[in-house]
């Protein structure tokens, strides 16, 4: 049964394709059908379905007296009834209104003809391929064709009888119609439904696509960008110091090695990720990500270089979680990176990282260069660095603010550590 029915659908489906492709096909084949069936006996019968005159099949009591029609006559009343079947899908009120009116003009006139069948057709091509505001007028001058063939058959059958048949068949194409018209539109429903999933689903990971980049973007300025800082600064002091002092030149070496396996660490935990895993020998090596507890390393790492840094906390810091201390150390490593870079090697930077209730507040205040300089400000503001602090606290509904104080710079972050969807 299963392969039947998937033929079936697939044989179903091309037939579907070719008729888009030529619908004047299908069209015409309905018609000619109709002629086969039921225009093509009347003609080979040319007197109709009986005369007058009690000839024909049948008990006596059910012969009714019917107009004899040329073959003329006749041929014209068939393509009437049978050739507007052509527009029927269309403009199928416009074939609708020219089938019943040569039914009704065929019964005007006593005549009888398989043909009739075209006005079912008609009915149900309406129903199905119409306007739904059009049905009510259709059905009504339905029925008044339908009780002029009743009222011409009661001298044979009651009228009632008549009618309940003739009704029940134009039930049966009207119901009909309605059931594919409203399985089509299902079918249709779920289809566009279908492509808006497919689409939202494509967004959103063109979206996930975007926000990792960002994220790997903004770990790989943060580790690039401070240690970097720190490999120039004692590049440099270790440059000048070579002349006056050798051991301070070989411990500057020393000091940028370090900070270049430290970084070259980092950097592949960092990129191992992106990295599909290929097995348990494809996976990265991964390490915990830093936090509050390393912060101080980071300071003495800056220290080496040449600033002085101070460093305190308040508050209970030592109960916050992963992402929260994460958030701070990039902050405090950005902050102390734009020091190096900007201040100098003899600057002297103040940081604090205070818990006040549900309010964590790092500031990062510097003395200045010895000779004022350019620092990131307002009118730089789409800086990597300060970009990276702003996307972190908005993580946790803070905000970041940085501008000159005296001599100096001061970066203050606040971020709010309620739970989220909780009471504020």
């Amino acid at each position: 049964m299963g392969p039947l029915v998937a033929r079936l659908g697939r044989a179903g489906q091309r037939l579907r394709c070719a008729d888009r492709a030529r619908p004047w096909v299908l069209d015409s084949a309905v018609v000619l059908l109709v002629l086969l069936a039921f225009c093509l006996p009347d003609l080979l019968h040319a007197s109709g379905l009986t005369d007058g005159n009690g000839d024909g099949d049948g008990p006596h009591h059910f012969r009714v007296a019917f107009t004899r029609l040329p073959l003329p006559a006749m041929l014209a009343l068939q393509a009437g009834l049978v050739l507007p079947l052509l527009w029927r899908r269309r403009a199928p009120a416009v074939a609708f209104g020219a089938v019943t009116a040569v039914f009704v003009l065929q019964w005007a006139i006593g005549a009888a003809l398989r043909a009739d069948v075209a006005l079912f057709v008609a009915l149900y091509s309406l129903t199905l391929h119409g306007r739904l505001r059009q049905l009510p007028w259709a059905c009504a001058v339905t029925a008044g064709a339908l009780g002029l063939v009743a009222a011409r058959l009661s001298a044979a059958v009651s009228v009632w009888d008549a009618l309940f048949f003739l009704l029940s068949t134009a039930t049966a194409a009207l119901a009909l119609g309605l059931m594919i018209r409203i399985r089509r539109a299902q079918l249709a429903g779920l289809r566009d439904r279908a492509a808006r999933l497919e689409i939202e689903r494509d967004q959103r990971d063109r979206l996930a696509v975007a926000t990792e980049r960002t994220r790997v973007a903004r770990e790989m300025h943060d580790i690039v960008g401070h240690n970097l800082s720190v490999i120039i600064t004692l590049a440099d002091a270790g440059a000048y110091a070579t002349a006056a002092a050798p051991e301070r030149g070989e411990e500057a070496l020393h000091l940028i090695g370090d900070t270049g396996r430290q970084a070259l660490s980092e950097l592949r935990r960092v990129l191992g990720v992106l990295r599909e895993a290929d097995g348990e020998r494809g996976k990265p090596e991964l390490s915990p990500q830093p936090g509050l507890a390393d912060i101080g390393a980071l300071c003495e790492a800056v220290r080496a270089a040449g600033p002085e840094v101070v460093y305190r906390t308040a508050g209970d810091v030592d109960t916050l979680d992963g992402g929260v201390q994460l958030t701070v150390y990039r902050i405090v490593q950005e902050a102390l990176t734009n020091t190096l870079k900007h201040a100098g090697a003899g600057a002297r930077a103040n940081l604090a990282i205070v818990v006040e209730d549900t309010l964590l507040t790092i500031t990062v205040q510097d003395s200045g260069p010895p000779t004022p300089v350019g620092r990131p400000g307002a009118a730089n503001d789409e800086e990597h660095g300060l970009v990276g602090m702003r996307e972190r606290a908005t993580l946790y509904g803070g905000h970041v603010s940085a501008g000159p104080t005296g001599a100096g710079w001061t970066v203050r972050a606040t971020l709010d550590l309620a739970p989220r969807g909780g009471a504020r």
